[in-house]
This record gives C-alpha cells, structure tokens and sequence, in this order.
C-alpha cells in the first residue's frame, strides 16, 4: 500500500441562529462572520441560509485533540453570539421557524445552487454534521467506504436530533433526512469497485453538465473531492459537544477497524444500496428506539443491540486510538436518549414548541466554557 493513512480528524458542525426572545431563527450571521473573523478566523463561515453558522476544526490529531477544538470552538461562537443577543442552537431542524423567512447569503455558490435547485434549495433549511476521518491512499479509502456504508444506520440512529418541522410533530426521529433526500446524488452510495471506477463515475458527471465538481456528490459517505479523507455526511448535529465527540470516535474507529481488516487480506461483506437504505429509513423513522435488520442473520434486531455489536467490533482499535474514554459517549446516549427523544419528552409535558427550543439552547451549551 502506497501510504498509511493518518485517521487525522477534522469536525463541521452546523448551528441554528435563534433569537432567545422569540425562538425564532435569525439570518444575522453576517453579524457573527464580522465579529468573529477577529478570533475565529477561517473556522467559522456562512451556509446559504442566513441563519446557519457552520464551525469547523482545522485538522486533529487525534479524538483528544479534536475534543479540545470543539469545545473551544463551540464556546468561542455561543459567547459570540451571547454577547450580539443571539444565541446558537444544535439540532437537525429548528421546531417551528419556516424556511420561507429565511434570507438566502448573497454569494455565487449558493446563487447558482438555489437557480439549479429552485425550491427545493430554498427549503433546505437543515442542519448536520460532518465527520473527516484522513486516508491518504484514495485506493484503501475507496474500500473502506464501501465496507463502512453498512454500519452508517447505526451511526446516524445515535445522532438523530430532528424529530420536528415547520411546527409539526413529524413522527420521525430525523426528519432533517427526508428533506436532504429532495437533493439529487444524496443518500447511500452504492459501492464501487476501485478508486478509479469511482472517478471515471465522477467524470462523466461532469462531462455530462450535471455537476461543475465533486462537492456536488452529496452522499451519506464519500471521498471528499480536495481532502484526502473519509467525509461521514449522514449525521444530525448533535445538541452537545460531547455527543459529537463521541460520534466522531465512533466513525474514526470504524475507518481504523476497517482499515486493518484490509491489510489483514480480510473483507467485510458488502451490501447493496438499497439494503442499507432500508435499515437508513427504520434509523431515521424511530432513531436507537426501533429495529433495524441483521442482514447476515436476515432478520430484525433492535437497534441499540446492533449497536452494541458494532461497539464489539471496534473495541480493539480504541486503545491504540486513545479513544476509550470519548467512545464511551455512545453508551450514554443510549441510556439518556437521542435529541429527538429528549426534544420529544420535553415537547410532551407541554406541547409548546418554544419550550424546546429553550431546550434545544441549554443543551447546545452544556459543558462550554462561556466567556
């Protein structure tokens, strides 16, 4: 093999603006992009929507240096916009404000998406969390996403966070899913062969006029077009820091599990798309509290099970990691609950969906040291 990868870590997570007087979303993130180009420089940046914020780390080490980076970070852009009167939010879709309200930014990226998208663009208004894992070797890491496909349901059931929209109880535990899914080239991918057949895909879309470049590829995983890494897409941003720290790790031991099944001459059976859409569909229908389908075992096994298997999978990684300790998040999120579990319990004692935004805020900023 050419190169061994780093599994260097590199964390987007995406905010909700809100206003704490009324709940609602706010486009001011030119307010937030001013202040905080003194501080936060190239880590934070605008989302086409106005009342998006996206923060991202540079590239870490290690899970103990990605944790540190996002607290700080976190923290860094919750006082910011305490102190302009605002405050973030962490949840895959905000419980009542509607995408109409929300200002498009004024940049030619986001200009040609909407003149291409339409409305579907406009009602995009979601917000998730992206996980780079580094592999260098693009051959290795064309193999390791096709075998990481299968355990994305499993990963994406421990983030879900977004169980409202415009106002309405969806029934669903991620419903930011259903609307990414009105996007073309989103969902699973299906797996491919070598590093070069998956070029040879991404060439004749752009041959073809229905992409300028890769970062259109929107799937759940992918090879990220610039970066030599693994870039997990499927994940609703979690509420608390700590709740992505821990999803991270779990992504990054997968990729290093992954990884030395390769060098071993050891596989991991692959699965078709579509199977591994049904299992997406139960994760985003019912989060950690349903069933999805063991596929070896051709049967239905509740979701928090399967997760312990895949915890069981990776165990002999985290050491070598040093990521036992942030790992060991994904329990308490079993036992306490995905966000939308706890936005749902909250919303039940009073139907008020103001309530869970304040809800929603107190999380976003638990455990941040607030300056």
């Amino acid at each position: 093999m050419a190169q061994s990868p780093t599994f260097s870590l590199g964390i987007e997570e995406e905010f909700q603006i809100v206003d704490p007087e009324t709940r609602e979303l706010k486009s001011h993130i030119q307010q937030i992009i001013e202040d905080g180009e003194l501080f936060l420089k190239e880590y934070v940046k605008p989302e086409m929507h106005q009342s998006v914020v996206e923060m991202g780390t540079g590239v870490c080490r290690d899970i103990k240096e990605a944790k540190v980076e996002v607290f700080k970070l976190r923290s860094a852009l919750a006082s910011l916009a305490i102190k302009k009167g605002l405050r973030i939010a962490a949840a895959g879709t905000h419980p009542f404000s509607h995408w109409k309200d929300q200002r498009i930014t004024e940049h030619p990226r986001y200009k040609q998406v909407v003149d291409d998208m339409q409305l579907v663009a406009r009602a995009n208004l979601i917000f998730g969390l992206h996980v780079h894992v580094g592999c260098e070797d693009r051959e290795v890491a064309i193999h390791i996403m096709n075998a990481a496909r299968y355990f994305l349901p499993h990963i994406f059931a421990l983030s879900t966070n977004s169980p409202f929209w415009v106002g309405r109880n969806t029934g669903f535990r991620s419903y930011r899913v259903k609307v990414f899914d009105r996007f073309p080239r989103t969902g699973i991918p299906d797996y491919f062969n070598s590093v070069s057949e998956y070029d040879n895909y991404i060439n004749l879309l752009v041959k073809t006029n229905c992409i300028d470049n890769a970062k259109k590829i929107w799937w759940d995983i992918r090879l990220h077009p610039f970066f030599p890494t693994i870039e997990f897409r499927i994940c609703d941003i979690p509420m608390r820091a700590e709740e992505t720290i821990a999803l991270t790790a779990l992504m990054q031991a997968v990729v290093v599990k992954l990884y030395k099944l390769i060098r071993q001459n050891l596989g991991f059976r692959l699965y078709r798309r579509a199977l591994i859409a049904e299992n997406k569909w139960r994760a985003s229908r019912y989060g950690i509290s349903g069933k999805l389908i063991d596929f070896g075992r051709k049967e239905e096994v509740p979701t928090k099970d399967l997760i312990q298997e895949l915890l069981d999978f990776v165990d002999d990684v985290l050491d070598e990691l040093g990521s036992r300790e942030e790992i060991a998040g994904v329990h308490k999120i079993m036992e306490m609950g995905t966000g939308a579990d706890r936005q749902l319990t909250v919303w039940e004692q009073s139907f008020d969906t103001k309530n869970v935004v304040d809800y929603i805020i107190d999380e976003t900023h638990h455990g941040l040291n607030l300056t």
